[in-house]
């Protein structure tokens, strides 16, 4: 199970663009999104992934705007990061978004319409304390993300909710560890109805189980649902990407292991543009040695080892939509 930051401290580090490719104008920062690799790769090595711990990509339906979260060192906070393309092209350097950077706040999800945009903090609803994990929208106003806004019961309880992912019907799925629920952690779905949203359900046993389930992105038309499961009988590793498809009834088929995109490592934090092209998603994969034979670690080795992106913190990783939905067929 991955942790959740509980305590505010943020630190920002040149590393986010000391490793940007070699002959790149660090001042232009462009991504070359017409080029989806067939296999996995890292999205924006040096830029986007670096040496810190980077998850959760979310970007917005015209493809202009960026999210993402980084995670301090022992996953004291985090902070939503924001980029925005001009019209040339080039990306804004990442900075901040104008609303994060007090309290801990993650997991971006755009609305279909990209005027709304949905993220989950400990912030407070009144006062000044932390509190626990709710979610939170906030609405794009004369060209700018202001004013958040708790969404309240039924959906916030006294318990954490995490990872929100928006239907075009008004639908929000989300992650909570409800007692009464079907297993440790459950997706759950709140219906938005008659301009309110229903009391939350767990999704039926095709994707929660006894275990753990959480983290999952939802097509706007709910035709699937792709999360991360723990401990089930084909998970490699500390969590492994599971899909489910509806069918022509409108019920969820039993998920199935992406097993072209797992490691023995967690794998979670998926998010699929809304073009249908690219799936992104976060991973802990490392390349990180066990062990050196013959003595061949350094001190100059171990200070690399620390520095480089594989480090063992998450990245975000990209790949062509269409093969992953070949590799499940």
């Amino acid at each position: 199970m991955p942790l959740r930051p509980t305590v505010i401290i943020f630190i920002c580090s040149s590393l986010l663009y000391s490793n940007f490719a070699k002959g790149q104008d660090n001042k232009k920062i462009r991504f070359d999104f017409s080029a989806v690799p067939s296999s996995l790769q890292l999205f924006g090595e040096g830029v986007i992934s670096t040496n810190l711990y980077e998850r959760d990509m979310a970007i917005s339906p015209d493809g202009n705007e960026m999210f993402y979260t980084i995670v301090s060192p022992q996953n004291v906070f985090s902070a939503i990061i924001y980029l925005q393309k001009d019209n040339q092209g080039n990306w804004s350097k990442p900075e901040v978004a104008s609303f994060s950077g007090v309290y801990s706040d993650m997991e971006p999800a755009f609305n279909p319409d990209g005027k709304k945009l949905f993220f989950v903090s400990n912030r407070p609803v009144t006062g000044e304390s932390i509190k626990d994990f709710d979610i939170w929208s906030v609405e794009k106003i004369d060209g700018k993300w202001i004013h958040p806004v708790n969404i309240g019961l039924p959906v916030n309880t006294e318990a954490n909710e995490f990872y929100p992912s928006v239907a075009n019907n008004g639908n929000l799925y989300f992650t909570a560890a409800y007692t009464g629920g079907k297993g440790k952690e459950d997706i759950y779905v709140a219906r938005w109805e008659n301009g309110k949203y229903a009391e939350p359900v767990s999704l039926d046993t095709a994707i929660n189980s006894p275990l753990y389930e959480f983290n999952a992105f939802v097509a706007p038309d709910e035709s699937f649902i792709i999360f991360t499961g723990y401990g089930r009988n084909d998970d490699r590793g500390r969590g492994d990407l599971y899909i489910s498809l509806k069918d022509a009834s409108g019920k969820w088929q039993p998920a199935k292991n992406i097993s072209m995109l797992n490691s023995e490592r967690l794998d979670y934090c998926p998010f699929v543009s809304f073009d249908r092209k690219i799936l992104f998603f976060t991973s802990e994969r490392s390349a990180l040695k066990e062990r050196y034979t013959p003595r061949s670690a350094t001190y100059q080795t171990l200070i690399d080892q620390r520095n480089s992106v594989l480090n063992g913190q998450a990245n975000i990783y990209w790949i062509s939509f269409e093969k992953v939905m070949q590799s499940i067929q």
